[in-house]
């Protein structure tokens, strides 16, 4: 894993849904009533993870759809999406739909990009909700194809769930992963044989073991090793058994034609 990772995160959603208020109480811990259209604000920051130091670009998006090319070019160069709607507006949960569609349409790896779909406004919900986060939930993990994807509710006013939300995409994003995760997700797709031996080590509780067949072969003697090196040969006895009872059982098949 490199010393520094680097993403961007791109807001989508429709107009007055409280996109830069989300972004404003993240970074600034602010927040006003005040309306005002967005056509693009991008915001730079630095964290400091511990095993990584990530640089975040964060890009608001206009949420009135008048900048085609703008959109398209936001969509192309995103490494995350949050989709934001207000949970007193049905509307907004539309245009977050559509906001969906157009990531689908232009992104081929749009099921491995993280995503969050929040629902802001939860302070005024009690007595003007019109989103229910089970329909939400509904569209986002039953109506479409598997995502690497979360639903939230928040409330940008109240400051509830905004430092989540932005958590969430760290887990998402998998940039911290335990070590036996990262070297497993690194491999490429391995034989028959060569995993039956990788679990034969796991069920033998050898984290080393592990270690050993999943890597490339530096030197001679490892255990792990030797156990990937006999599999094969098992198998091709298999095969020879087989094909040895196959033999038989024609002849034996022929005999009794000739027989009858």
């Amino acid at each position: 894993m490199s010393d520094h990772e680097r993403i961007r995160l791109v807001i989508l959603g429709g107009a007055g849904v409280g996109k830069s208020c989300i972004v404003k109480r993240f970074l600034f811990n602010t927040y006003t009533d005040k309306y005002r259209s967005t056509v693009e604000d991008l915001y730079n920051r630095e964290y400091d993870l511990g095993q990584v130091q990530l640089k975040v670009d964060i890009l608001d998006t206009a949420g009135d759809l008048q900048f085609p090319a703008m959109r398209r070019l936001c969509i192309a160069t995103a490494h995350a999406f949050l989709l934001v709607y207000a949970t007193t507006s049905a509307p907004s949960f539309a245009c977050v739909k559509r906001c969906f569609e157009e990531v689908r349409e232009q992104r081929p790896d749009f099921q491995e990009i993280p995503i969050v779909v929040a629902g802001n406004k939860l302070d005024l919900a009690s007595t003007h909700r019109e989103v229910q986060i089970e329909d939400v939930s509904e569209w986002l993990y039953c109506e479409l194809p598997k995502l690497r994807a979360k639903v939230m509710e928040c409330s940008a006013k109240d400051d509830y769930n905004i430092k989540d939300i932005f958590r969430c995409f760290i887990t998402l994003s998998r940039i911290l992963r335990p070590v036996g995760e990262e070297v497993v997700g690194g491999l490429k797709r391995r034989s028959s044989a060569y995993v039956s031996a990788s679990k034969g080590g796991r069920r033998a509780g050898s984290p080393a073991g592990l270690e050993a067949s999943s890597s490339t072969p530096t030197s001679e003697g490892s255990g792990g090793l030797e156990v990937a090196k006999a599999k094969p040969r098992s198998r091709s006895l298999i095969r020879r058994s087989s094909r040895k009872a196959k033999q038989q059982m024609r002849d034996a098949h022929a005999e009794d034609c000739h027989v009858s």
